[in-house]
């Protein structure tokens, strides 16, 4: 069984946790990339990243990319198919939140009408590294990734 403390409204509060207001920053960032992915919004996309963040996507490379100037340059594409009508809408969101570092996990509904129609339980898993510096929450690490089957 998983536990979604979003759907639950956790507000565990262990010692050395962070603050609930750390979870609903960090909520407000992920939920803010994907509403200006879903509007091809380049510079939404790229608020709240570290400069030095490392991502690994569904297409290549495998290796992943690395730096703000190379995660900024995967996106027109992806917007450009996007525009046909695709979907990019957050299905469910966990975040654990410590005191200055953080992750993220995600199912998302993407892919345009006919593959969701051919494949409706058929979700994008994303996984979000985050730390804090100077009071903001940064994306540092990103991984998206489809299941095979």
């Amino acid at each position: 069984m998983s536990y979604d403390s979003h759907r639950f409204g956790d507000s565990r509060g262990a010692a050395g946790s962070a603050p609930p207001d750390d979870e609903a920053q960090i909520r407000a960032l992920i939920t803010g990339w994907a509403d200006a992915v879903h509007r091809g919004d380049l510079r939404g996309v790229l608020a709240g990243h570290a400069q030095d963040i490392v991502m690994y996507d569904v297409p290549s490379p495998g290796t992943g990319i690395r730096g703000l100037a190379a995660y900024r340059a995967l996106w027109p594409p992806f917007f450009a198919w996007q525009a046909q009508g695709a979907r990019f809408d957050i299905d469910t969101l966990d975040v654990t939140a410590g005191s200055d570092v953080a992750y993220a996990y995600a199912l998302l509904r993407c892919g345009t009408p006919e593959e969701l129609a051919a494949h409706p339980t058929l979700r994008l898993r994303l996984t979000f590294g985050l730390r804090k510096e100077r009071g903001h929450w940064l994306v540092a690490h990103e991984h998206h990734s489809f299941p095979h089957d």
